[in-house]
């Protein structure tokens, strides 16, 4: 089987708190790609970045003090325009995801994951490693069209940095 891993689809991120015009671009192809592996019969999953009402007072708030995706907001949602219904949500409280990690390190035949996308350079990146780490001998990927970073440099720099820790970087 192979796994869609998408990041951080959420409103915040789209074209909300924290949105970019690259984001609302790629979010068409996002629900494409995440239609065409539910019909191939693989498996697709949403992660959610998820923060509570006294953000700004965590590490992470204290560094980007822009509030957002904050539990039960409509910045947090995942719009219906990305969600492919029925989909499991993993809610991470950091960049990455270890809970992600081992739930798609629990699944049976898995052959490949990609990872799609926000933010290229910060949450992206971080689960990508983290899958990578964990399942080091299954191929990882990111689909550079499906994602979109804080900036277009950072979105290029992140995914250089992926490509030389042996994640294929596609859709360039």
């Amino acid at each position: 089987m192979k796994v869609l891993a998408v990041i951080d689809m959420q409103k915040d991120f789209i074209d909300g708190a924290l949105g970019t015009k690259e984001a609302v671009e790629i979010t068409g192809r996002v629900r494409e790609k995440a239609d065409r592996y539910l019909a191939e019969g693989n498996k697709v999953i949403y992660t959610r970045d998820t923060h509570t009402e006294d953000y700004l007072n965590t590490q992470e708030g204290r560094h980007l003090p822009v509030v957002h995706c904050v539990r039960g907001t409509p910045g947090w949602e995942i719009p219906g325009s990305v969600y492919a219904q029925g989909c499991p949500v993993i809610d991470k409280p950091s960049f990455g995801s270890l809970e992600l990690a081992e739930y798609i390190a629990g699944l049976e035949d898995l052959e490949s994951i990609e990872v799609i996308g926000l933010c290229t350079d910060i949450c992206v990146i971080s689960n990508a490693m983290i899958l990578k780490a964990r399942l080091p001998e299954v191929p990882v990927s990111v689909d550079a069209a499906c994602c979109a970073g804080v900036t277009p440099a950072s979105h290029a720099n992140a995914l250089e940095a992926m490509k030389m820790c042996q994640i294929e970087v596609t859709g360039r």
